[in-house]
């Protein structure tokens, strides 16, 4: 029989923790539930401190700040789960650094920047806890939250090369909280050193497969996990390679099933499917 999930909103406090405790004692799924700026409005319409119009007013203002340059979506965490993510190239240094503080002052404890310059990364308000990874070209302003996904997102690469779109992957779903394990450089041409780390790939949750040139380490994948793979096709190979055209189209005619595919070096995208997936089950305690 399938267990049902508690929703349990954190409030804190020692009532707070002594039903947590107890429901996992009985060993009930929980899924937690944590406090939000929007919260706020409607318990204070709950106690009678707040007239619902005013209530309604405050979170009518929401939807989005005007920044001039930008209109930061202050509402997708609520809609979506998850922030909004500020997309660094063609940005300015200066823009980024406004688009972080406009987020901090609205109370993102979190905030991942892709595709991010070391210049962009300079500009940054020394007071934000901040910290920038050069190799997947991702910024983090706060700390990685802990693990609450169901299980682990494995990202493997074809090669050494592939490493800045998996480090871009795997960084977008740590800052997701997911736990990740690398498995870098374990290609198809020398297929041995993919089946050393079979023990992992087996107990994945989701797994992001990456490679560039004929993208074949996809389909190998496919043919060994029974979890979903996120195929990424990266610009990695010679000339025929078309920057990247040749292992997208490769895997997405992939004869292995539950395969699929995002945008050549889109490691930020398959990180965040990643994520979603993990997640389908809701936050684990």
């Amino acid at each position: 029989m399938a267990k049902e999930t508690v929703l349990l909103y954190n409030c804190g406090g020692d009532e707070f923790k002594t039903l947590r405790a107890l429901l996992m004692m009985l060993r009930v799924r929980v899924r937690m539930v944590e406090p939000s700026r929007y919260h706020l409005p409607l318990e204070q319409v709950a106690a009678g401190q707040v007239d619902v119009d005013d209530a309604l007013l405050r979170l009518k203002m929401e939807p989005f700040e005007e920044l001039g340059f930008a209109k930061l979506d202050s509402h997708r965490g609520l809609r979506q789960g998850v922030a909004e993510v500020i997309y660094g190239a063609g940005k300015t240094p200066e823009q980024i650094a406004r688009i972080v503080d406009a987020m901090r002052s609205g109370g993102q404890d979190t905030i991942l920047i892709t595709r991010m310059s070391v210049e962009a990364a300079a500009a940054i308000d020394p007071a934000h806890p901040f910290t920038y990874y050069e190799m997947g070209r991702i910024g983090i302003v706060g700390s990685l939250p802990s693990p609450d996904g169901s299980g682990k997102v494995v990202v493997a690469t074809g090669g050494t090369s592939d490493m800045p779109v998996a480090e871009e992957a795997a960084l977008t779903a740590e800052a997701l909280g997911n736990e990740v394990v690398r498995l870098y450089d374990v290609g198809v041409a020398g297929l041995h050193r993919l089946l050393s780390p079979l023990e992992e790939l087996m107990s994945a949750n989701v797994i992001i497969a990456i490679a560039g040139m004929e993208g074949a380490l996809a389909s190998v994948i496919g043919g060994l996990a029974d979890c979903p793979v996120i195929a990424v096709p990266t610009s990695i190979g010679y000339g025929a390679c078309f920057h990247g055209l040749s292992s997208l189209l490769s895997m997405l005619n992939s004869c292995a099933s539950g395969v699929s595919v995002v945008n050549i070096d889109n490691g930020f995208g398959a990180g965040y499917l990643a994520s979603m997936i993990n997640h389908m089950g809701g936050k684990q305690v």
